[in-house]
């Protein structure tokens, strides 16, 4: 991959990331929840989520997933309900504030936020039909694939991990301010209401005819 090709290609991954949805929210709930040493681990498991969806593409199956009316309802109807899931999930969190060692809600694994964080991204089938959009704008078909996948995967996992890192970080520094069980509770509940919001977005996506 060219030099000028690899940083549009990396301006266009940091827009992606930074952009509002159901990645972004995980990552401030976990920010908020769990404070920013423990929250920042959901940001490995949404770059695992980004990974997973260019091996779905790059193996072909995104084409699949793209054409198949069936596969694509199933994917995104699960996507749906998970999202709606970690919506009742957040309004019901304990609203008990951060404190000073980002030791609360320690009940909660590094390996159960990894896996929600990958569940976010890799059940959401409008994320693998935008790569099947964006994906072929970079790749050279003359050039030997996998090094450009690889450049591409190790690009969308780095911006993908930053941004989410910093999304948990300013919920946590930002949101942690908020120190009452009210104020925790009311913050719970409104990202609770996103991740809801999310899923009903995400009902109404369609793939293109």
């Amino acid at each position: 991959m060219e030099l000028g090709t690899w940083i549009t290609f990396f301006l266009a991954t940091v827009a992606i990331s930074l952009s509002p949805g159901p990645g972004a929210i995980a990552a401030m709930g976990a920010g908020l929840n769990h404070g920013f040493r423990r929250g920042q681990r959901i940001a490995f498991g949404l770059a695992l989520g980004v990974w997973t969806q260019l091996a779905i593409v790059g193996v072909g199956l995104g084409a699949l997933l793209a054409t198949s009316g069936t596969a694509f309802a199933v994917v995104k109807w699960l996507g749906v309900a998970y999202l709606v899931w970690l919506g009742i999930q957040q309004w019901r969190a304990p609203a008990a504030p951060l404190v000073a060692h980002d030791d609360a809600a320690a009940t909660t694994t590094t390996r159960e936020l990894v896996l929600r964080g990958w569940t976010v991204n890799a059940v959401n089938p409008k994320g693998t039909v935008f790569l099947l959009a964006v994906l072929p704008q970079f790749v050279d078909p003359a050039q030997p694939l996998l090094a450009q996948y690889l450049v591409i995967g190790a690009t969308f996992g780095a911006v993908e991990f930053s941004v989410m890192s910093g999304y948990a970080a300013l919920a946590a520094r930002v949101l942690g301010l908020f120190r009452t069980p009210r104020q925790m509770r009311g913050l719970n509940r409104v990202f609770g209401s996103l991740f809801v919001l999310a899923g009903a977005l995400l009902a109404t996506f369609k793939r293109a005819a």
